[in-house]
């Protein structure tokens, strides 16, 4: 017997880019505290001034030849990056870069020069020969991400190392990494392959306590540098990064959505405490119109095991992302959505079979959507005080059971589409009244005029 074998080498870049206007951008932040004990961030501005070829620089009436991966710049200088009072305190920074193997440095001209040289730097970064002037605020250098992990664990983190430190970790479109699709996701590589993680994951890499790490990244979501979507429960949370694409591919930004990536994730969405049917017309004046209205969903027979409110929600959710996907009819007004139950949800999983009928017949487009409940059920807690507006505690009697609803395309015309991700939802008693039958309200005229 023969046998083909096939091997491939997975991976793993052990480096990223790192642009020097972004680190000119972050020095002339002053709102971003650097006071802290991990160096991250003076050793990054260190390695954005070295030279990428050899070059000569005048400094006090002396010309020097620069190498490599060296540069020489006055105290006050190194002062001014450092954001130091006393040039004692820059000097000692180095020293302790020093003492990490990570840069040698000696003091020139009665110690007013500083020449410091990065030990991996022709490692790390090609070495050019020719003489070259090196700008300081153009181009990018690799930073290696082992040296990262290095000096965050030297210390406590200030808040630019934190911001530096997602920045190092952010994957985008890596099809290993769930949602990186989505946008520049912060991932640990951790073989998990999921970028959730929990503050206390967080404190303990940065040596801080959960409320303070919670403080930090609400300031930084605040300064608009990431976009935190957290979970309820022990999912945890995910970090996107802003303005991450603009700066490393100079194309334009994503935006994220937590709903949107809850679905990828299949984690639960919790529905707001009131539905639009349920909201009042002064209300909805003062919103954003939806693209999807109540009167363009019609449910042809009512399912036990879920509420209509829900079934509304949840197309909503659907039109959206097909919407973004390229469906142009989801964002149509006329446009009508028909439910109608493939499955009875009292001896199998429940699927609803969900067609998409475009009033002037440019397309009809068929998918089914799969109600698999959970076999254990979640006790519902109470809302605590001055939690977020618009989510509805569950009656603790009887508790709901948390299902999955998950849906793939079926027949579509004319157009393919890619499979869709899952959704998560709690699923919530029957509350269907006893004398509604089959064919009645919800599927009655809107159902066969369409």
């Amino acid at each position: 017997m023969e046998y083909q074998l096939e091997l491939k080498q997975i991976v793993d870049f052990p480096r990223c880019r790192i642009y020097r206007n972004f680190i000119q951008t972050l020095l002339n932040d002053r709102s971003i505290r650097t006071t802290g004990g991990s160096f991250l961030f003076w050793y990054l501005i260190l390695c954005s001034y070295a030279n990428y070829s050899t070059s000569n620089r005048r400094m006090e009436q002396l010309t020097y030849t620069l190498s490599p991966g060296e540069w020489i710049c006055s105290i006050s200088e190194l002062q001014d990056w450092f954001r130091c009072r006393f040039q004692h305190q820059a000097v000692s920074i180095l020293e302790h870069l020093q003492e990490e193997g990570c840069i040698t440095y000696s003091l020139l001209e009665k110690k007013r020069l500083v020449r410091f040289r990065i030990t991996d730097w022709q490692k790390d970064n090609t070495a050019l020969e020719y003489h070259y002037p090196c700008k300081k605020d153009t181009g990018f250098f690799f930073f290696p991400i082992g040296k990262a992990h290095k000096l965050i664990q030297t210390g406590k983190c200030s808040e630019m190392d934190i911001l530096l430190d997602l920045w190092i970790h952010a994957v985008y479109n890596d099809p290993s990494v769930l949602c990186s699709d989505t946008g520049p996701v912060v991932y640990y590589r951790n073989n998990t392959g999921s970028p959730l993680t929990s503050f206390q994951t967080l404190g303990e890499r940065w040596g801080h306590s959960k409320p303070t790490v919670s403080r930090l990244l609400k300031k930084l979501e605040k300064m608009n540098l990431i976009t935190l979507v957290s979970f309820r429960g022990n999912h945890g949370s995910m970090i996107y990064l802003n303005n991450y694409l603009s700066i490393m591919f100079n194309i334009s930004d994503v935006l994220i959505d937590k709903e949107e990536i809850a679905m990828q994730m299949k984690l639960p969405i919790y529905i707001p405490n009131e539905t639009p049917a349920e909201e009042t017309a002064e209300t909805e004046t003062l919103c954003v119109p939806e693209p999807v209205t109540d009167e363009q969903i019609t449910v042809s027979k009512p399912i036990p095991c879920v509420p209509i409110p829900h079934i509304r929600h949840m197309v909503k959710k659907v039109a959206k992302l097909l919407d973004t996907q390229g469906i142009s009819c989801c964002h149509c007004p006329r446009t009508r959505y028909i439910l109608s139950p493939l499955s009875d949800c009292k001896e199998s999983i429940p699927v609803v079979r969900l067609t998409i009928i475009c009033p002037f017949g440019a397309a009809k487009y068929q998918f089914e959507l799969t109600i698999e409940p959970r076999p254990e059920s979640a006790k519902t807690r109470p809302e605590k005080k001055g939690g977020q507006k618009g989510r509805s505690a569950l009656p603790a009697t009887p508790p709901p059971q948390k299902g999955r609803i998950g849906y793939r395309s079926g027949k579509m015309q004319p157009m393919g589409f890619p499979e869709i991700p899952e959704i998560l939802l709690p699923d919530l008693p029957p509350q269907i009244p006893e004398n509604v039958k089959a064919g009645s309200q919800e599927g009655g005229d809107l159902y066969a005029e369409a």
